[in-house]
């Protein structure tokens, strides 16, 4: 019983509560940016921006805990390369991002919910590593760009709503 205690919770370079702390910071920051998506009825919002962004700081705890592991202790060939799993994490977003833009009728639709959801993988990504004032502020400046920024858009329809719609 013993070992299987012991292989449920093996030991972490992180801490646990600090591995969960980031992983919740990942979701509550995913989730700011989501619910935005959320409020205007996009098709990539709360929930997804959220699984995004905590996938991506997922990887990144993973990553930085697979070199530790006991098993590669004395394997000189094992390093992380943060590198690597950034592009990983940018690939795989970038490929469920470009899902989300759609051209039909003569108009683009979906840029700013596949930036979005871009952007949730990287705030993911610096919860992940532990950098939390990084995310915490590209959050906020997301937050800031979706919200108060949309106001200063001029619209390419004559129609005042043609461009709400355009956006996504």
């Amino acid at each position: 019983m013993d070992l299987i205690l012991a292989d449920m919770f093996p030991e972490a370079r992180l801490h646990y509560p600090v591995i969960f702390a980031r992983l919740i910071g990942a979701i509550a920051l995913g989730g700011l940016i989501g619910f935005e998506r959320e409020a205007r009825d996009r098709p990539a919002g709360f929930r997804t921006h959220v699984l995004i962004s905590l996938a991506a700081a997922l990887f990144a705890i993973i990553s930085i805990e697979a070199v530790h592991m006991p098993a590669f202790a004395n394997d000189e060939q094992v390093r992380i390369d943060p590198l690597r799993v950034i592009e990983a994490v940018t690939a795989g977003v970038a490929f469920l991002a470009a899902g989300m833009i759609v051209f039909a009728k003569g108009r683009v639709k979906g840029l700013t919910t596949g930036a979005g959801m871009w952007l949730s993988g990287a705030i993911g990504l610096a919860m992940g590593f532990g950098y939390w004032p990084v995310a915490s502020f590209a959050t906020i400046a997301a937050v800031i760009v979706l919200y108060i920024f949309q106001k200063f858009e001029t619209p390419h329809d004559k129609t005042a709503g043609a461009r709400a719609e355009e956006d996504e």
